[in-house]
């Protein structure tokens, strides 16, 4: 019997590109390869008979070239809290094999990887303000990442930017745009500053984007 899952997820993620990411308006990414960090506090979320709600995650890849051409290293990090069940479900979910390919941004990425190494299960701290835009992600000795709003350059105010997608986006409906700024280690190591972030809530099922 196929899986039956769902995760309701605040999620904050951020990126190399410049403002106008490649990814969000169908144009190359700013510096020619991607490079991308991303966690979520599910609020809600169940897979089968077990529950996934107050879990956190996160993932980082990196691709040499634009997403498009593959070749990227992708490394996973699970809750240590989760339990066996728990953990092996957010590893399905978060790697993208619990659907059919295309259907969310986890089975397009993970798709696009040559190089996906085995979870890490660690303490994951993840606050998301989506109506703020301001976020924090840390995981001790990985990830320092910190989320703020752009500043209008004309009044020194937080700018208002955001993202509608239309039916037949594979990850969000509604995502408020800001500023980020992170520094991974490990093997897939990134140091990213002021660039592109999405603060957003990531709703999805074995079917796809939950609308």
């Amino acid at each position: 019997m196929p899986d039956k899952w769902m995760i309701r997820s605040n999620t904050f993620g951020n990126c190399n590109c410049a403002s106008n990411c490649g990814c969000q308006f169908q144009v190359n990414s700013t510096h020619g390869f991607c490079q991308f960090v991303e966690g979520g506090h599910i609020e809600e979320g169940y897979f089968n008979d077990t529950s996934l709600t107050g879990l956190n995650w996160a993932f980082m890849i990196i691709w040499p070239g634009e997403i498009a051409e593959g070749g990227g290293k992708e490394q996973i990090v699970i809750d240590e809290r989760a339990d066996a069940d728990q953990r092996e479900a957010l590893r399905k979910i978060v790697l993208g094999e619990t659907d059919a390919p295309g259907l969310n941004h986890f089975a397009v990425f993970n798709s696009l990887c040559s190089e996906v190494l085995d979870p890490l299960y660690l303490p994951i701290e993840c606050e998301v303000d989506i109506e703020a835009r301001t976020a924090s992600l840390q995981i001790p000795d990985l990830v320092n990442a910190t989320g703020t709003p752009i500043i209008d350059g004309f009044n020194g105010e937080p700018f208002h930017m955001a993202l509608v997608r239309s039916e037949g986006s594979f990850e969000f409906g509604h995502a408020e745009i800001g500023s980020g700024t992170a520094s991974v280690t490990g093997p897939v190591a990134m140091e990213l500053e002021t660039t592109y972030a999405q603060f957003c809530v990531l709703h999805y099922d074995q079917d796809g984007v939950v609308r």
